[in-house]
C-alpha cells in the first residue's frame, strides 16, 4: 500500500520502518530546536508532515516502546487516531510520566504511525441484548468464581 505524505517543512522526515517486520513507521520530530518536557506534563511535538490515509483505513499514532521504557515518554492520549479525510500536520503530544526532565531532539524519532484497516459500524437502538456467560461482568471479573 502506498501512502502519500507531504512535507510541511524542510525537517521533516518521511515515517521509516526500523526492521523488515515493523508495522509501524517511526515518526520524527521536526521542531527547530530542542523540547523540553517537565515530569508530569505534556507537549505537542510537530512531525513536520501531513498524510492522505486511504478511506477504509486509520491512521494509529503508538509509543516507541524504547521511548516509553526507558525514559518514560509516550503518547499523552495513549493512541493517537489519524482519520482517512484528515490533512493536517501529524503532531505528538508527548507526556513525560517519568520524575526527571527528558529533552526531545530535532529529527528524534518520537512515535510509530501504523495505518489499519477498520469497519464502520451501524449503531441502532434496541431493547434488549443477547445474553452472554459474561453478562455484565467487567474491570477484572473474568477468571473470578
Amino acid at each position: 500500500m502506498q501512502i502519500k505524505v507531504k512535507k510541511l517543512c524542510d525537517r521533516a522526515i518521511l515515517p521509516e520502518y526500523g526492521t523488515e517486520g515493523a508495522a509501524g513507521g517511526d515518526l520524527r520530530s521536526a521542531e527547530e530546536k530542542a523540547i523540553t518536557i517537565k515530569p508530569k506534563e505534556t507537549a505537542l511535538i510537530g512531525t513536520g508532515l501531513a498524510v492522505a490515509i486511504p478511506e477504509g483505513f486509520v491512521g494509529l499514532v503508538y509509543a516507541r516502546s524504547g521511548l516509553a521504557s526507558k525514559r518514560g515518554l509516550a503518547p499523552a492520549n495513549k493512541v493517537g487516531v489519524i482519520d482517512s479525510d484528515y490533512r493536517g500536520e501529524i503532531k505528538v503530544a508527548l507526556y513525560n510520566q517519568s520524575d526527571c526532565v527528558q529533552t526531545v531532539e530535532p529529527g528524534e524519532r518520537i512515535a510509530q504511525l501504523v495505518v489499519a484497516p477498520y469497519i464502520k459500524a451501524e449503531y441502532y437502538e434496541t431493547d434488549e441484548l443477547e445474553k452472554t456467560v459474561r453478562g455484565e461482568g467487567g474491570f477484572g471479573s473474568t477468571g473470578k468464581k
